[in-house]
């Protein structure tokens, strides 16, 4: 959606059937002071005239604003290069890819940018609700916007997006020998020693397993062995009424301790924490 200075909603169409629409309302579209890119399947270089559009309106005062892939049209501004961005956490591998000049963010609920702070977008999906409260705060005021939460039951994601994103390894990186490793670990990562038990398996020498190991994941052995057994907990604290500490033990962990601050500091909330949010209530069950 496109909002005018006077209020009214310009709605673009995303399907190609409708590019021909998109650029006669692009002729008489109005000037706008702030304009929201909703999610959608955007497809580069398919919008040249609404991108310019875009451009214009930004030399003019405009603020840019994303909704979850609605940035993937933004970036093709070129407003965005060497401006931190955050983007749904499921698409963030695809917008490296396209756009490697704009540091991307995907923990983050919200990111403001610009020398203006006219750059805004917005993380996984009702992460909306961000952008909305926040824009209401900018141009009304903290309370009005507050009172707008209330009313509607929006919230402010205030712990971030890490508890929500699932850990994936890579594994298109073509290495046969670590991804051996890895299929191997995603089904061990429990047992004692796990890092020594990929390098047995690999046959590769130690050294040479981490480098390459590294190179190919982008994590460390270990730091990947963290993140496999921490998302198994997850689903644990989700799905059981297991205790933490016998969660820990369960993913490896001895120590019940340092199981606690390793799961916080690898998703931003205490064990009990994170059951309390993403437990499925028991009227769903």
């Amino acid at each position: 959606m496109l909002q005018s200075t006077s209020g009214q909603a310009i709605t673009l169409p995303l399907q190609t059937r409708f590019e021909n629409q998109i650029e006669r309302r692009l002729g008489g579209a109005p000037e706008t002071r702030e304009s929201i890119l909703p999610a959608g399947g955007w497809k580069k270089g398919r919008y040249p005239r609404l991108v310019e559009w875009l451009r214009r309106m930004h030399d003019r005062g405009a603020v840019l604003c994303s909704a979850c892939s609605g940035v993937f049209l933004l970036a093709e501004t070129g407003l965005f290069d060497g401006k931190d961005v955050t983007v749904h956490f499921g698409y963030a591998t695809a917008f490296a890819s396209s756009y490697p000049a704009i540091p991307i963010h995907p923990d983050r609920v919200l990111v403001i940018s610009g020398r203006r702070e006219e750059l805004v977008s917005s993380g996984a999906s009702t992460t909306w609700h961000d952008l909305v409260l926040y824009l209401i705060a900018r141009n009304v005021g903290a309370t009005a916007a507050q009172e707008l939460a209330r009313m509607f039951a929006l919230q402010w994601h205030q712990d971030g997006l890490t508890p929500y994103i699932i850990f994936e390894g890579r594994n298109d990186h073509g290495d046969g020998d670590i991804q051996g490793a890895q299929q191997w670990v995603s089904t061990h990562f429990s047992v004692a020693n796990p890092v020594e038990g990929m390098i047995k398996r690999s046959r590769l020498a130690e050294r040479t397993f981490k480098r390459r190991f590294s190179a190919a994941t982008g994590l460390t052995p270990i730091a990947y062995v963290q993140r496999l057994r921490i998302e198994d907990a997850k689903r644990r604290l989700e799905r059981t009424d297991a205790s933490v500490e016998e969660i820990g033990w369960r993913v490896g962990y001895e120590d019940a301790a340092f199981f606690r601050r390793l799961f916080k500091r690898r998703t931003g909330l205490a064990p009990g924490a994170y059951r309390k949010r993403f437990r499925i209530p028991e009227f769903a069950q």
